[in-house]
């Protein structure tokens, strides 16, 4: 294992974690919506199932890609209708007063799951693999996979809380309606600079 790779492993993850993407886009809109406390568990789905994401595609899930490059293809058709969904939830969630009755934040396990068809997961964990892993084998792999799990919680928290705190300014139902609009559209936006990759 080639530790001398680890400080610059850890600043793409923290870079990869921080910047906007669908996971944090969909925090922060969480974290207006339904607070800190119930977007909890989003946040470890986000944590623990992007980890299960990159140490499955370390252990020769990508091989499946390169030997069927239309396996790749049907996962950014999925990865876009999803998104597109998960956008339009967004965009009529009920407004803050009725949040408790009406809607209710992605669990665990969802959250988990749509690692799997997250476009800047898939780019973020092939990067890393291809970049940093290479051939140095399971010891790089699980180092790897530990230092995206130690930047990546903090990352979707701050995002959390950032939602959190702006939820005293959404107290109308004119401004929340804007802010669930414009997270819709920047989740919509955020596929572009990813769908080019693999091909």
């Amino acid at each position: 294992m080639n530790i001398e790779v680890i400080p610059a492993l850890a600043l793409f993850a923290f870079v990869s974690s921080a910047t906007p993407g669908p996971n944090n886009l969909m925090l922060m809109a969480s974290g207006a919506n339904y607070g800190f406390l119930r977007t909890i568990p989003h946040m470890l789905g986000i944590s623990i199932g992007f980890l299960v994401l990159m140490l499955l595609t370390g252990m020769g899930l990508v091989q499946i890609f390169d030997l069927y490059p239309i396996s790749y293809t049907v996962l950014k058709i999925a990865s876009v209708v999803y998104m597109i969904y998960l956008a339009w939830k967004i965009a009529n969630a009920a407004p803050i007063e009725k949040r408790n009755a009406a809607g209710r934040p992605m669990t665990f396990l969802q959250a988990a799951a749509f690692q799997w068809v997250n476009p800047k997961a898939w780019a973020m964990a092939l990067t890393a693999i291809t970049v940093y892993v290479a051939d140095q084998g399971a010891w790089m792999l699980l180092a790897a996979a530990v230092c995206f799990s130690t930047v990546n919680l903090p990352s979707v928290g701050v995002w959390t809380v950032l939602g959190q705190q702006m939820a005293r300014f959404l107290t109308n139902p004119g401004r929340l309606r804007a802010f669930n609009w414009t997270m819709a559209a920047l989740l919509i936006a955020s596929l572009y600079p990813v769908l080019g990759l693999g091909g």
